[in-house]
């Protein structure tokens, strides 16, 4: 396996790039990012510096990942996608003299996207959480809390309205009463999961 990296790609120095991944036309990707094997970099997306991706992730196009986001494998990020990374952001300082550095500083908080979680296009990604293994965030979504492994949220902010199979099939709605489930099976591959308080736990 090769590395494909379109011609309009720009590519800062100590940039790591696993075998099998593709970098499509007017991507940014800025200095000391890794990106792991087999992955997708959709069109005119930017990647900030020291970004950690793992192996086979989709990110398409116009996609903007800042510092201090970590995507685990297989995650999914949509179109159009906005991560954040700074709780009280300014340009200048207070006296408005000076432009403020983009370096990371004591307001940087950083984002993670667990293994095999999806993001929905045009969604906005807020900072200082982690969206768990396998979890769905719907198109649109502001995501401002942590949202749990294989739960479905949506709406702006986002709320966990159901829970996903690994396969991305809904497994069942969340009841304004927190219901226990002990054996839920997904319609579309077999997989089992239980599901207890609202936690989703995978059956063996």
């Amino acid at each position: 396996m090769t590395v494909c990296i379109h011609p309009t790609a720009i590519i800062e120095e100590g940039v790591e790039i696993g075998q099998g991944t593709a970098i499509w036309d007017n991507v940014h990707i800025r200095r000391s990012t890794r990106i792991g094997e087999q992955c997708i970099i959709g069109e005119k997306t930017y990647i900030a510096y020291d970004v950690h991706i793992g192996n086979r992730v989709k990110i398409n196009a116009f996609v903007y990942i800042c510092n201090a986001v970590t995507i685990e494998d297989g995650a999914m990020i949509s179109a159009g996608t906005i991560f954040t990374n700074d709780r009280f952001p300014r340009a200048t300082t207070p006296d408005l003299k000076q432009l403020r550095p983009s370096e990371p500083d004591e307001h940087t908080r950083p984002t993670v996207v667990r293994a095999g979680a999806t993001i929905g296009a045009g969604s906005t990604i807020g900072n200082d959480l982690v969206i768990g293994r396998f979890a769905m965030i719907g198109m649109g979504s502001v995501v401002t809390k942590a949202i749990p492994d294989f739960h479905l949220a949506l709406g702006q902010p986002a709320i966990s309205v159901g829970c996903v199979c690994r396969c991305g099939q809904l497994l069942l709605r969340f009841s304004p009463r927190a219901v226990d489930h002990d054996h839920v099976t997904c319609v579309a591959c077999d997989s089992r999961y239980s599901i207890h308080n609202c936690m989703v736990t995978e059956q063996t």
